[in-house]
């Protein structure tokens, strides 16, 4: 039973994780990119508060979960859950010490007096982003693989 909990806690984290920052790589980064600098600045900086803590929170329970997972499983497959849980902590490391501080950045700045490096830090941002990304995407996949490969011992040990 407690292995069942940490599985559908950590897939229901991680797939959260995965999805948020999915959805902002194809949608979110985009607009940015199509809307005048200023409608960008002031939409980055309304969801900098908005997503500041839950973002975080979340990846922080990614981590917790799939570390959770691997202490209740068996040694063949706890190994996914290790890595889904490593994953999520470098999700949560580029974000804090490469998105976050870059944020802080953003929120001081305004088009009338944009510093010089401005298009060079939002590139930036963006290389964190698909960082973040792709760690989070991979430790969901990560996840989906331990739960076919626990259904298939499990199915095999039938009686």
């Amino acid at each position: 039973m407690l292995s069942r909990t940490a599985q559908a806690l950590a897939l229901l984290s991680t797939g959260l994780l995965a999805g948020a920052f999915a959805y902002a790589l194809a949608s979110v980064v985009p607009t940015f990119d199509a809307v005048p600098l200023d409608v960008h600045l002031q939409y980055r900086t309304a969801l900098m508060y908005m997503n500041g803590i839950f973002m975080q929170a979340l990846m922080a329970v990614s981590l917790l979960t799939s570390f959770w997972l691997a202490i209740t499983l068996r040694v063949a497959t706890r190994w996914y859950a290790a890595a889904a849980g490593v994953l999520a902590l470098t999700s949560l490391l580029v974000t804090r010490f490469g998105n976050v501080p870059i944020n802080g950045r953003i929120k001081t700045w305004s088009v009338a007096s944009l510093p010089p490096d401005h298009a060079e830090l939002l590139q930036r941002w963006e290389v964190y982003h698909d960082i973040r990304t792709a760690t989070a995407v991979t430790a969901f996949v990560l996840l989906l693989v331990l739960i076919d490969k626990t259904r298939a011992v499990a199915v095999t040990t039938l009686p």
